[in-house]
């Protein structure tokens, strides 16, 4: 793999889509990896926003959740939650929503809120949060998962946040919906008139094959696939960096008051 894993791959690649100046929304996890990357990188003044009301935070580990106390500690100004919704995504001030999920189908429909039949699941999720509005409304959405069978399916057991569905011009969503999909074996991107998923690009030495064996629906090839360009070694450097940085802090033992 010369010296890089696929899940830096996957990430690195992600990073890469954010430019200089963009207006981030971000999930927890993969997606707060990326964007943090890409701040850490090519994209210094790129403005991240999380859920909990934190704009424009630059933390120096990756936060656990939205109320990870070091987002407030590095952000310019933290405000009311229902503000970031009003104020700035839903008026249109978004320039890229960053999320991932537990399934995905091929026009970008996710679920991130049961596996199994909703009354009965066999796994609750963390739930929507604020997921069905950044892909509503965000100018653009991007999702970074890793590409299997079970998470990439054929039918998603429970419609979390809406992608190119059908009436979606109508239902009030002003954004453009999914993008890109940036997985651990390749990137796809919404084609035709439906918006279906395509492989478009794979990383070094992973095969077309082996893409499309990773997904759980008969996948759509681009006539030209292209090859993602591997980490270089300052990204494997600020990546790996955060990742060490991040597990040290969140291994230090909690003191409680006495």
């Amino acid at each position: 793999m010369n010296g890089w894993t696929r899940d830096e791959m996957m990430t690195i690649a992600a990073a890469r889509l954010l430019q200089d100046g963009m207006v981030c929304f971000v999930g927890i996890g993969l997606p707060s990896a990326a964007c943090n990357l890409a701040r850490l990188t090519h994209a210094p003044g790129l403005v991240l926003i999380y859920e909990s009301g934190t704009i424009g935070t630059r933390p120096a580990v990756l936060p656990l959740s939205i109320g990870d106390g070091e987002l407030a500690d590095t952000a310019v100004c933290v405000v009311p939650l229902p503000e970031i919704f009003s104020d700035y995504l839903q008026a249109g001030r978004i320039d890229v929503g960053f999320l991932g999920a537990a399934q995905i189908d091929r026009f970008g429909n996710l679920n991130s809120t049961v596996i199994g039949d909703y009354a009965k699941p066999r796994t609750r999720l963390p739930g929507a949060g604020g997921a069905p509005e950044i892909a509503a409304h965000a100018r653009q959405v991007f999702i970074v998962m890793k590409a299997t069978p079970r998470s990439f399916v054929r039918e998603l057991d429970f419609r979390t946040s809406g992608g190119h569905f059908p009436g979606r011009a109508v239902s009030g969503a002003t954004g453009n919906g999914p993008t890109v999909v940036v997985t651990d074996v390749g990137m796809l991107r919404p084609q035709g008139p439906g918006n279906e998923l395509t492989l478009v690009a794979t990383y070094p030495g992973i095969p077309v094959q082996e893409a499309v064996a990773a997904v759980g629906w008969p996948l759509a090839v681009a006539a030209k696939i292209d090859t993602i360009a591997p980490p270089t070694a300052a990204e494997l450097e600020a990546l790996r960096a955060l990742e060490a940085r991040t597990e040290a802090a969140h291994r230090e033992p909690v003191r409680l008051p006495t």
